[in-house]
């Protein structure tokens, strides 16, 4: 390589003088170059930043993890006018059903029940919006939601319902920003709960699956799911008088000529008419995990069917995975960046088409020094070194351009446009290397053509 380089210096030399001689025409021939490098880390930027904040998001959601939130279902009459619908009764999503998954189905790894509302936190005179949210400790492993400080529930206060919490980063920035918050006290919606915990920041968008039960952490207030069912809400207590309700509602028809009376229950569809827009659920959510990913399917069709028999046939549930939700998110991205790679790179191509013609046209507007070379001792692939290396040096000098030109266009495509952008090195490396092989392909045929020209015509050129 040295060799070579010292052999042919005075080439590489005078490519570099013609090419500093006619700075203007040497810069207007790099635009395409500069274009397309930038474009291209550009896109690939966000092609990066998209799946980095979709890796970041599945870390959040969970791995191989299962929603199963209620919904409340439509009780309006789908019979004739007049007739008596048999209304069949569901107790909703409650604590009965997470033991059933848990004990049944041995792809479950991990299982949470959830429970929140937002409240008032209070400290001191200072109030804060806050999400009270009732899980076990499993909640944590699911969504991977690392303590800074503290410990988990333990078991005795998970079984006993104790006012013990875990806080999120901006809780105790607001209320403990000046002390250590473990041991503290702070008070929400009129109980007292013990600091036992504090999680990590989270500073991860997920929009469009805060409807899934998915969302950043930072303002969330964690207690046992007991202490939840105790101290603060409990929504079976007044469906399981729904339900004595239901039970009870009878009437006895007469039987026949010789025939004894027979009990019999009919609940029609109008008994509970005031119920049609109560949440009866007990739980806002169940989390269930799986061992692998490939389970994800069957897993959600077992636990459909088994739900839908205990909760009498009603579909008062909707079962998603955000995981696959986001490989499908996932793979519309991927398709979308290879097409805006693909538009970026015809930058390249074009630029380097650019740099052919105009390298061409200097071959004829420089036959007379090709011929003058040639006479005096210079070898055709002294030619050929000099015209490549003027192609070379301006590809690669359009790349370096480039390369700062996409790295601010990727800086402001993140202001500008909200979109999350990662520059990589390996994406630099690829743009400047595809911007010396342009100058390298582009630029053999007319140095080529130069080196084929003979020498006593073109000192006759004129």
């Amino acid at each position: 390589m040295f060799k070579f380089f010292f052999r042919y210096f005075h080439d590489i030399e005078i490519a570099v003088e013609s090419i500093v001689s006619n700075k203007l025409k040497s810069i207007l021939t790099a635009l395409g170059i500069i274009f397309g490098v930038a474009a291209v880390i550009a896109m690939l930027a966000i092609g990066k930043g998209a799946q980095q904040e979709i890796l970041e998001q599945m870390k959040m959601v969970g791995v191989n993890n299962i929603l199963i939130n209620p919904v409340i279902p439509d009780k309006s009459s789908s019979g004739d006018e007049g007739e008596k619908q048999q209304k069949k009764f569901s107790r909703g999503l409650n604590m009965l059903d997470v033991e059933a998954i848990k004990e049944t189905i041995p792809s479950v790894k991990r299982i949470s029940p959830e429970i929140s509302f937002n409240s008032t936190a209070m400290l001191s005179g200072v109030k804060y919006t806050a999400k009270l949210v009732g899980v076990s400790n499993d909640y944590f492993h699911l969504y991977n939601l690392p303590l800074v400080s503290g410990t988990v529930f333990n078991e005795f206060q998970e079984k006993n319902g104790i006012q013990v919490c875990i806080i999120g980063a901006n809780i105790r920035a607001k209320f403990f920003s000046k002390v250590d918050p473990l041991g503290q006290y702070i008070k929400f919606n009129g109980n007292w709960l013990k600091v036992i915990g504090v999680l990590q920041r989270t500073n991860v968008s997920l929009t469009g699956f805060e409807e899934k039960g998915v969302n950043v952490y930072n303002d969330n207030i964690y207690i046992p799911i007991q202490t939840m069912l105790m101290r603060y809400q409990n929504r079976a207590l007044v469906n399981t008088k729904l339900a004595s309700e239901a039970t009870s509602i009878a009437f006895f028809g007469g039987g026949g000529p010789g025939g004894g009376g027979m009990a019999r229950v009919v609940v029609s569809s109008s008994d509970a008419s005031s119920d049609a827009e109560t949440n009866y659920n007990q739980l806002d959510r169940i989390v269930v995990q799986v061992h692998e990913t490939e389970q994800l399917n069957p897993t959600t069709e077992i636990i459909s069917r088994m739900l839908t028999r205990r909760h009498s046939g009603v579909k008062d549930f909707e079962i998603t995975v955000p995981e696959l939700l986001l490989k499908q998110q996932q793979r519309t991205k991927d398709i979308f960046n290879i097409v805006l790679g693909a538009i970026a790179s015809i930058s390249l191509v074009v630029g380097g088409i650019g740099i052919m013609n105009i390298m061409f046209a200097s071959v004829m507007e420089r036959i007379k020094e090709i011929g003058t070379r040639m006479a005096i001792g210079a070898k055709k692939m002294d030619i050929v070194v000099q015209f490549l290396s003027e192609a070379v040096l301006i590809s690669v000098s359009g790349g370096f351009i480039g390369i700062f030109f996409g790295v601010i266009m990727a800086k402001l495509i993140e202001q500008i446009a909200g979109i999350m952008t990662l520059v990589s090195f390996f994406s630099i490396v690829i743009a400047f290397g595809v911007s010396a092989a342009v100058g390298v392909i582009f630029g053999y045929s007319p140095a080529k053509r130069a080196s084929e020209k003979d020498p006593i015509e073109s000192l006759r050129y004129e």
